[in-house]
């Protein structure tokens, strides 16, 4: 990582993250933990008693995307969909608090706010269950979201897709993002999901994890040889500039024209990894925003990466953290 950046440059892109500004358009979920103790099988089925001591309400999806970027100094801008309900009043208030303008956001009374429920216990997921309806978006919603963009690139650097296949993210939305932001010249990143690689074409990022790489190229990755060379095919296939492909404990790879470029973990341990793509698509975002190459960008991703899957549920990392690790691994 050192050959790639020093710690100096690493500093001043991290300083730089208040100067930066993202345009967040995703899929806005509300992740509900229940925390508790074990201590005991129920009588009626084999399962265990979870002692419930406190629950937790945070920002998921492309929320957390927000979250991630405010929480590290960057201005954040968000378009998405919640329901006209509780949890979306709830939600709203959330981003508010974090200075997140809410002019993006669209309030739908047919479909409840997404909503991720875990249940926690010693540390350890027991289960999770979801509240949501997943059909595309209606085309009159899908204008309103890309008048919304149209209005806000000005304003910004980077366009963040944070896609998590809950109907926001349509083949229509995408073209008229893309469109948009070609004629603005900004560039576009992606965290996708498998089903919609075709949608992503053109864009100049694109984040999946080892999993969907694997699936979107048809080759299984096992070793460095299939790793090249699924990363080479969804690099043509898509038409990218890039492809970051997050390898949990065997770090993440590069993908780009003339290079490919494997940069190791710096997780310690690793508890969770809920949102962590999240954390990884937010830092490549502000740090391209602040001047880094994609290079720069994902040696900084993976140290925040590294950061918040040591902590137990969906987290964010603060500057303080992420300078202290460039500190212990740049010299």
């Amino acid at each position: 990582m050192r050959k790639i950046v020093g710690r100096k440059r690493a500093t001043g892109l991290v300083d730089s993250f208040r100067k930066a500004s993202v345009l967040v358009v995703g899929d806005v979920i509300m992740d509900h933990f229940i925390w508790g103790k074990v201590e005991r099988i129920s009588p009626e089925a084999p399962v265990p008693v979870v002692e419930v001591t406190r629950e937790t309400v945070l920002l998921g999806g492309s929320a957390n995307v927000v979250n991630n970027i405010t929480a590290l100094g960057g201005r954040c801008y968000l378009t998405g969909i919640v329901g006209r309900d509780r949890d979306g009043t709830l939600l709203l208030k959330m981003l508010r608090e974090r200075g997140v303008e809410l002019g993006g956001i669209v309030v739908d009374s047919r479909r409840p706010t997404t909503i991720k429920t875990r249940i926690i216990a010693h540390s350890q997921q027991v289960v999770r269950f979801d509240r949501e309806k997943k059909s595309p978006i209606s085309r009159k919603k899908i204008a309103r979201i890309l008048d919304y963009v149209e209005k806000t690139l000005k304003k910004v650097d980077v366009v963040v897709v944070s896609d998590y296949s809950k109907g926001l993210v349509t083949e229509e939305l995408m073209e008229g993002l893309k469109e948009l932001a070609r004629q603005r010249q900004k560039p576009i990143v992606v965290d996708p999901k498998v089903e919609h690689f075709h949608y992503y074409h053109g864009v100049e990022l694109v984040t999946p994890n080892n999993l969907e790489a694997s699936r979107a190229s048809g080759v299984e990755i096992r070793d460095e040889e299939t790793l090249h060379r699924a990363g080479r095919i969804l690099l043509d296939s898509l038409g990218s500039k890039a492809v970051l492909i997050t390898r949990g404990e065997q770090g993440m790879s590069l993908f780009e024209k003339d290079r490919d470029t494997h940069i190791p973990t710096v997780a310690r341990e690793v508890y969770d990894v809920s949102g962590a793509g999240d954390t990884v698509v937010g830092v490549m975002a502000l740090a391209l925003s602040a001047g880094a190459d994609y290079r720069e960008a994902a040696v900084l991703a993976n140290m925040a990466a590294g950061i918040v899957v040591g902590k137990v549920g969906t987290a964010v990392v603060h500057p303080e953290e992420l300078l202290d690790v460039i500190k212990e691994r740049l010299s």
